[in-house]
């Protein structure tokens, strides 16, 4: 494995985590009283954009899963409209997840929609950016030793520790603590967001120590 494309996959990851920090700084500059948690759907729409035009400029430019095949224009815009088309099906899908755990089914619904926003941009949108609509492709990258590129693998880390951090995230909320980051969906985005960026530092650590046995054999 190229130590060169592991330096790569941690800079991209570093750059997202940055623009996580960014997005939760720059904006008090430009709008009055913003905070995270003071104007937390706000930021959560923020950091949502923050991060999805990132990781597409990331894509562009690394081209981590670029195929020798050349696409036609008409192709491109097929498979553009296809992948927001999923991407909106992502957040929807979420959205009937976190309900289904609890969250509020009539009340907050502009809350829980923007947190599935942010999972789906943390974990959907990755996908999508990596290995576009395909469902099978999808379903091998997270399964048991699926993963065929050390980019796969930072997805598989990062997708999982996004969706455990926004579940670990929402174990404060019941509790009478009375703060004021206990307010749904703050705790559970917070989460999240921490999930996400403790797993873009974790992925490339963890493939540089496990970079002999990461053989990824073409299947």
């Amino acid at each position: 494995m190229r130590e060169a494309e592991i330096r790569r996959l941690l800079a991209a990851n570093l750059l997202c985590a940055v623009s996580i920090v960014l997005a939760a700084v720059v904006p008090a500059f430009f709008l009055d009283g913003f905070s995270v948690l003071g104007t937390h759907l706000t930021w959560l729409c923020v950091c949502s954009v923050c991060v999805a035009t990132l990781n597409i400029v990331l894509h562009l430019v690394l081209k981590p899963s670029q195929s020798p095949k050349r696409s036609s224009f008409a192709h491109k815009i097929s498979r553009f409209l296809k992948c927001c088309i999923y991407f909106f099906m992502s957040c929807i899908l979420f959205h009937a997840i976190i309900v289904l755990y609890g969250a509020p089914l009539i009340e907050s619904v502009t809350e829980t929609f923007l947190l599935a926003v942010l999972l789906s941009t943390f974990t959907t949108l990755q996908c999508l950016c990596l290995l576009g609509p395909n469902i099978q492709a999808w379903i091998r990258v997270f399964s048991k030793n699926g993963a065929m590129s050390i980019w796969e693998s930072s997805l598989q880390i990062t997708s999982v520790c996004s969706v455990l951090g926004a579940w670990f995230g929402a174990f404060p909320i019941p509790l009478d603590w009375d703060r004021p980051w206990q307010v749904w969906p703050i705790s559970c985005s917070l989460g999240a967001t921490f999930g996400y960026m403790a797993g873009l530092i974790i992925a490339p650590l963890w493939i540089h120590w496990n970079r002999k046995q990461l053989t990824y054999k073409s299947r």
